[in-house]
């Protein structure tokens, strides 16, 4: 089982009398900056010169610079940017700043565990990756609550590296929910296994495909929609608060029998098969490398040419229709 660190483990004066520089003022990147800036924690934002988050960041009231000024002045640099950009930017900007004394922070450790970003050894290296969107690690911070999050070391060079990153946890929320101690390849491994195969990748495929089933069948393309994608949420939600038995609980006992006799035919031994495939994908590098390709090299192109043909599935069109039906949805 994991460590799990609260309140009275992490000491916020850690970070009195360092400047955090938070590189990315984007979904993370200002309800972070937003927290440490309200725990009394002085922070920096860096971000493109004129864009819309340079123009928040200054509206929240935050000393807004270009990324290399911003490692050039901060104790600890928070990059919080796409994983696509992040190995260009600290080249560009931050690499030369990395000075002994000084910590790397990550919220993914994408480019530190297939080795895009090289730190000098003199710096620390740590994660601190709340398990929620940006609004959600705001929102409840504002509560009085918090958000669990995941700490992780990969260099610890001053000795203190883990205490920064349970002061930083505490700063942005963490310590109020629960902060689990992981490693930067058990979180990326795990977070891209996810994504991959269940939460996107399996989720969006088995909507289509369910979809699909019934249109081919004859059925009205607006029942296979409220079917197999608009109800999806009901069940999700039952699952985010109660579990998977507490959503079973919820529903019918024909909906039950249903689950449990016809679901594990469905996703079944050749699903869990693939899955392990994708997975060796992940922990050989090789699905990293592909996107690190992706973006250097093809500038996208694959990439934007599977969005756009995803853009046209017929799903895509009923549901735009449906869903202006739905006025709640606008609220």
């Amino acid at each position: 089982m994991a460590k799990v660190y609260y309140d009275k483990d992490a000491d916020l004066e850690l970070l009195k009398g360092k400047t955090i520089a938070i590189v990315g003022f984007g979904n993370q990147g200002g309800a972070q900056g937003q927290n440490l800036k309200d725990s009394d924690v002085k922070v920096i934002i860096a971000e493109v010169e004129g864009s819309l988050g340079w123009q928040k960041a200054q509206a929240a009231g935050f000393e807004v610079m270009t990324a290399a000024d911003a490692a050039k002045k901060g104790d600890i640099i928070q990059i919080l940017i796409p994983d696509e950009l992040q190995a260009r930017i600290y080249k560009d900007h931050i690499r030369k700043y990395m000075k002994k004394g000084k910590t790397l922070m990550f919220s993914h450790g994408f480019n530190i565990h297939f080795k895009a970003i090289k730190p000098p050894k003199d710096v620390d290296v740590i994660m601190v990756a709340p398990k929620g969107p940006g609004h959600m690690v705001r929102q409840t911070f504002v509560e009085g609550a918090g958000v669990p999050c995941l700490i992780a070391v990969q260099q610890n060079a001053s000795g203190q590296a883990k205490e920064i990153a349970l002061a930083y946890a505490k700063g942005i929320g963490g310590t109020r929910a629960g902060v689990f101690e992981t490693t930067f390849k058990e979180e990326v491994e795990t977070d891209l296994f996810g994504e991959q195969t269940v939460l996107c990748g399996g989720c969006t495929s088995l909507v289509k495909a369910g979809f699909e089933t019934l249109v081919e069948a004859g059925y009205q393309p607006e029942m296979a929609y409220f079917e197999c994608c608009h109800e999806l949420k009901l069940i999700v939600d039952l699952i985010y608060k109660h579990g998977l038995q507490g959503m079973r609980k919820a529903i019918s006992n024909t909906a039950e029998y249903g689950d449990l006799t016809v679901g594990p035919k469905i996703i079944d031994a050749k699903v869990k098969k693939s899955m392990k495939k994708a997975l060796k994908r992940i922990q050989s590098g090789a699905f990293a490398r592909e996107w690190i390709k992706e973006n250097a090299k093809n500038e996208g192109k694959t990439f934007n040419a599977l969005r756009e043909k995803d853009r046209d599935h017929a799903i895509e069109k009923i549901g735009a229709e449906l869903r202006e039906m739905m006025g709640w949805l606008k609220k």
